[in-house]
């Protein structure tokens, strides 16, 4: 009898490997600490990588209401340069892509466990691992853990990650936009430059819009701390910004948020890994979200693991195959983010790209995830 793989995290790194695995005949259980659809701090941005990943694994982005996205806009201190994307785009909440493919990994086969958080893990003789829910009690063991956490470690597995992450703080928001500023901003993803970070705005499905930035942590305080606080200092600090949520509808409140991101980690392995653990998505590698790859490269992971884990191959295999794949776009994305910090880099940016708009083009294809090892590989939905 084959002993059952377990996931742990139930977005798309997670669900597409529950979902490769069942598909494959290889009993797999995911657990997911939410019991119901819901919203996750993510950019929301499909790559063309993304959108072949998910192709593959039967999503049909348009069914679900995803918006296409065609193009780029650059904005800082009012300027704004403008370009076609190097390939198709979709913009698609994390809710509603989430559930899709938990809802195609359970029909292939997968027990999806629900509403039950993972606690901790531990390995144990051998090479398996226990798992610690929330009863404080064992709750499975396993010989193959897939940690799909995103950029929340799980207790006795935390990423070994080197130094002290940037004092960042993230938050996310839906927003209804009044029709002139909804009308302007379709198909259209703006990367949003101003002195203390950045934010990304695009359409998602039912005419939302999908807010999401970073600040230093500094201004933040300066602010007063809060959300409500920060609102009026972020508008104040762009026009373009203060100009599209100029009658807008928050859809939910308060944002989600996240500090500490961890931009650039690769995960290295090591001696001191734990034989059955693979490590997935953010758990693997963290780009800055400015390139919109995150998503690309958690489908990418998934895929990696689920052909390689049924191949036979070892755990310690994959994480260097995933980091080979995955240096040089890590890489020149924290160029780029380094470069974009400070604002004699943002004004560098903002005159290259208003110089040759086929910069930004170049950019958006220096981070791309490489297809080759995954995406015509995958076995296609039937």
């Amino acid at each position: 009898m084959i002993s059952p793989a377990v996931v742990v995290g139930g977005g798309p790194a997670g669900a597409a490997t529950a979902l490769l695995l069942a598909r494959a005949g290889h009993p797999v259980v995911l657990f997911e600490r939410h019991a119901r659809a819901t919203d996750k701090i993510c950019g929301e941005f499909l790559s063309g990588e993304a959108c072949r990943h998910l192709a593959a694994l039967g999503v049909d982005l348009g069914a679900l209401g995803g918006e296409r996205i065609h193009a780029l806009r650059l904005v800082r201190d009012g300027r704004k340069v403008e370009t076609d994307l190097p390939f198709p785009a979709f913009g698609l909440s994390r809710r509603v892509l989430d559930e899709a493919l938990l809802a195609r990994a359970a029909a292939a086969g997968a027990t999806l466990r629900r509403g039950e958080a993972i606690l901790r893990a531990a390995p144990q003789a051998g090479t398996a691992i226990a798992l610690t829910g929330t009863d404080g009690k064992t709750t499975c063991r396993t010989g193959a853990l897939f940690l799909a956490t995103g950029k929340h470690d799980l207790r006795g597995m935390r990423r070994p990650l080197p130094g002290h992450p940037d004092d960042l703080v993230g938050f996310k928001l839906h927003y209804r936009l009044a029709p002139a500023q909804r009308q302007a901003l379709r198909r259209h993803v703006e990367v949003i430059l101003f002195r203390e970070g950045y934010a990304g705005l695009q359409p998602v499905e039912a005419d939302r819009a999908n807010l999401c930035l970073l600040v230093r942590r500094g201004w933040l305080t300066r602010a007063g701390g809060t959300w409500d606080a920060l609102l009026p200092a972020l508008r104040h600090a762009s026009r373009h910004l203060d100009a599209r949520l100029d009658g807008a509808v928050p859809l939910f409140e308060p944002p989600l948020t996240i500090c500490r991101v961890p931009y650039g980690y690769l995960h290295a392995p090591s001696a001191a890994d734990p034989a059955a653990l693979w490590r997935l998505g953010d758990q693997a590698a963290v780009i800055p979200s400015f390139t919109g790859d995150g998503m690309a490269i958690a489908l990418h992971s998934a895929a990696l693991a689920a052909r390689m884990f049924l191949a036979g191959q070892a755990a310690a295999a994959y994480h260097r195959q995933l980091r080979a794949d995955l240096a040089m776009p890590v890489g020149r994305a924290m160029a780029l983010y380094c470069l974009g910090r400070g604002r004699t880099g943002q004004s560098a940016i903002m005159l290259a790209a208003s110089l040759f708009p086929s910069v930004l083009r170049r950019a958006a294809a220096l981070t791309r995830v490489p297809e080759e090892a995954t995406v015509r590989l995958l076995p296609q939905s039937s």
